[in-house]
Formats: structure tokens, sequence, C-alpha cells
């Protein structure tokens, strides 16, 4: 009998291996996409639906690592994503 240790139940998915980092996924390639066009000198409309693209696909980035991540380490970087993208937008 093995015993699971803290880094297996962080660090491992379901098969055993180590996931830190994942190729991209359309949402993510999506938020750096638009949010490297809103770098660009464009016209205001165009700056906002931008912005709001990109907020959309890092919020569904997140929150789809938040519950579906392979490993408790990819569910902690979709919270925390998902909470800095959140406060990101609150008027403080």
């Amino acid at each position: 009998m093995t015993q699971t240790t803290l880094f297996d139940r962080v660090f491992r998915d379901e098969n055993g291996n180590v996931v830190i980092a994942q190729p991209p996924n359309p949402p993510i390639i999506t938020w750096a996409v638009a949010s490297v066009l809103t770098l660009l000198p464009i016209t205001d409309n165009l700056q906002t639906a931008l912005s709001v693209v990109s907020f959309g696909a890092l919020f569904t980035w997140a929150w789809q690592e938040l519950f579906d991540g392979v490993n408790y380490f990819r569910r902690s970087l979709g919270l925390i994503v998902l909470l800095g993208a959140i406060a990101s937008k609150l008027q403080w």
C-alpha cells in the first residue's frame, strides 16, 4: 500500500503525471490575443469590445481550471486568476 503525499495530491493528475503547465486552450489563447490587440492604437469602441472579450476569456479559463483542473495546483491557479480578474474590475 503506497501512501499519497501532499505533493502527489497537489501536483499529480489522475494518471500520476506531474502537471504544472499545459498547452494553451482556446480561452487562454483568446485572452492573450485580445489583450495584445488592446495595446494597438484603435478606436474606443473597439478597445472596449476587446477588453470585454479579454476579460470574458480569462474568466472562462479560470472558471474551467477551478472546476475541471487536473489537480489541486491547477484548481488553485484558477481560483487565484478568477479572484484577480474580478478584483481588477472593481472600483476601489
